[in-house]
């Protein structure tokens, strides 16, 4: 079976031109926890999940380093201050733009749970030749097609 039977075609993209806090109301708003960034053609920039964005914006501990006498103090910050320090950046601050694994509408689904097992990853892009995505798969999908398609044979 091949990836374009059981992806998902109705993807929600953002633009690099948005902000943290837009994709974390988008997120909310569509209850999804992972997006790629495309271009002004749909090609793919970058991918930013729910977890980058808590990395982004997690509190951060009061620290003092002392190097031999010389003493330094770093202000920590809580959850509030976090997002208030980076929620106005561009989402590219903290999105994966390099070694994004992809995946074509012709792979094969061996490669596809190949490649979310290995990376651990929830979600991957689907993109065409000149890398516009055109649909994203999620584990769920991948799971829902294996019940569908394997498991109902055995009954």
């Amino acid at each position: 079976m091949k990836v374009k039977d059981f992806m998902i075609t109705n993807v929600i993209t953002v633009v690099p031109e948005m902000t943290i806090k837009d994709v974390m109301k988008l997120f909310v708003e569509k209850k999804i926890g992972g997006v790629p960034i495309v271009d002004i053609d749909g090609k793919l920039t970058g991918v930013v999940t729910d977890g980058d964005i808590l990395r982004a914006i997690k509190p951060i501990d009061s620290l003092i380093q002392n190097y031999f006498t010389y003493s330094m103090y770093f202000e920590g910050r809580d959850l509030e201050h976090g997002l208030i320090d980076v929620g106005d950046r561009s989402i590219m601050n903290i999105a994966k733009t390099k070694g994004i694994v992809t995946v074509t509408p012709e792979d094969e689904m061996n490669n596809v749970v190949l490649l979310l097992s290995k990376h651990h990853f929830k979600k991957l892009p689907v993109v065409d030749k000149v890398n516009r995505v055109v649909g994203v798969i999620s584990r769920g999908d991948v799971i829902r097609n294996i019940q569908k398609s394997i498991l109902k044979e055995w009954e």
